[in-house]
């Protein structure tokens, strides 16, 4: 019985999150989107909790932090590496099994991509990390995080794409 409600918990989070996804995006203020998403995300990390996906729960919330500190500290690979260090210090603690690794994978390439990159390398990078998001969501069972993250990759893809055909335009103006 204590299964099934944490179960339910579980896809009930999950859909949160879509719904906070969702309305990220689809928003046009800059602070508005970032404050949905890091509701996501502790969503996020909710919804992988009462799944008992220890080692994704803890990274999601470590995600609050980086995209707070990748806000305020853009191209700081100290800052870079302190939440790297952080990541792996919680993946070693809460590491339960080979299932975890995507949530790994996951958040180092969030982190690089947030930290390091910019523009279309910046989006691929952080595609991928939706990609292995995606994975963890499907790993544990959650419909509503794994539409998210295809929520995502949808929207990513499509700015790539904008993002790309801008600069051909660009570079077509000026050629």
């Amino acid at each position: 019985m204590y299964d099934n409600y944490c179960t339910l918990a579980g896809q009930v989070f999950g859909l949160i999150s879509l719904v906070l996804c969702v309305l990220a995006f689809s928003s046009k203020q800059d602070e508005r989107l970032f404050v949905l998403l890091l509701s996501a995300n502790v969503a996020f990390a909710l919804q992988f909790a009462f799944f008992g996906s220890w080692t994704a729960a803890a990274l999601s919330l470590l995600v609050i932090a980086r995209i707070c500190l990748a806000h305020h500290y853009p191209r700081n690979i100290s800052v870079m590496a302190a939440i790297l260090v952080v990541s792996g210090l919680a993946s070693v603690l809460t590491w339960q099994s080979w299932s975890d690794l995507p949530a790994i994978i996951a958040m180092i390439l969030g982190t690089v991509g947030m930290f390091l990159l910019r523009g279309i390398p910046m989006r691929v990078c952080l595609g991928l990390a939706a990609l292995s998001w995606m994975a963890s969501h499907i790993i544990a069972g959650s419909v509503g995080g794994t539409l998210a993250e295809a929520l995502v990759l949808v929207t990513n893809a499509i700015t790539i794409y904008r993002i790309y055909i801008t600069g051909k335009r660009y570079l077509d103006v000026v050629d």
